[in-house]
Order: C-alpha cells, then structure tokens, then sequence
C-alpha cells in the first residue's frame, strides 16, 4: 500500500489520461453507428463501419476501461477514500452506469455488424449525449467533493 501512495501521483495521471481515452470512445461510437445507417446490411461500406467499430472497442475502448477501473481503485484504496467520503461512492455509481452504458453500446454495435438495426439516427443521437452529462456530474463531484 505504501508504493501505491507513494506513486499516487502518478496513478492520478494514469487514471485521467485513460478516462480522457474513454470517454474519447464513447463519443466516437454512437456517431459510427450513425455513419454505418447509411450503409444498407451486408454491404461493403457496412463491413468497413464494423471494422472501425471493432478496432474502436478492441484498441481504445475496452482497455480504456479497464485502465480507468485499475487506476482508480489503485488510488481510492490505499488512500482510504472509501471510508466518509460520499462523494466517492456518488462518483462510483455514476462510473458504474457508465460502465454499463459502454456494455449496452457495445452490444447494440455488435448486432449492427450482424446486419441489425436496433437503433434509430434519432436516438443515436441522443444517447450520443450520455457519455457528457455523466463527465459533467463526474468532474463536479471530484472537484467540488460536495459530501
């Protein structure tokens, strides 16, 4: 525990470099769905709009995610966050809904590979605004640590 403090500073830095990544992603994704429904099912740009959303996840995405979860707890736990501070447990229920957002938007990417359809541009569109209003509510807690 006392490497991790010692190194905290620089677990900081990971954490917001790979959050930054993250949500990077989060806003990308929604918007190459978008793109792929113009191309009809099976077709060549079809294919070329689920390549780019697979290298999306498979490079940015996922181990963004994974970075972010690794670092954070790296800082939360020896630093002794968990205890009295409610805005941590505000911000890690926040996380965890983004977290899940990014496993829901990742499904429905999968099934547009498939040839699926399973969202309208409309609501692409605004379920394209998640990733923000989450950050915004995110970067408040942090800073403000209201509780």
């Amino acid at each position: 525990m006392d490497a991790l403090l010692a190194i905290s500073d620089w677990l900081r830095i990971g954490h917001v470099i790979f959050m930054v990544f993250w949500l990077a992603g989060l806003f990308m994704l929604p918007r190459q769905c978008i793109y792929m429904l113009d191309h009809a099912p099976s077709s060549e740009g079809e294919a070329k709009w689920a390549d780019r959303m697979g290298k999306l996840r498979k490079i940015i995405l996922t181990p963004s995610l994974i970075l972010v979860w690794v670092f954070g707890l790296a800082i939360a736990i020896p630093g002794g966050y968990f205890s009295g501070a409610g805005w941590l447990h505000a911000k890690l229920t926040l996380v965890l809904i983004l977290s899940g957002y990014h496993g829901w938007l990742v499904a429905q990417t999968k099934k547009m590979a498939r040839g699926e359809r399973p969202l309208s541009e409309k609501t692409l569109r605004m379920i394209g605004e998640v990733p923000g209003l989450l950050l915004v509510l995110i970067v408040a807690l942090v800073y403000l640590k209201p509780f």
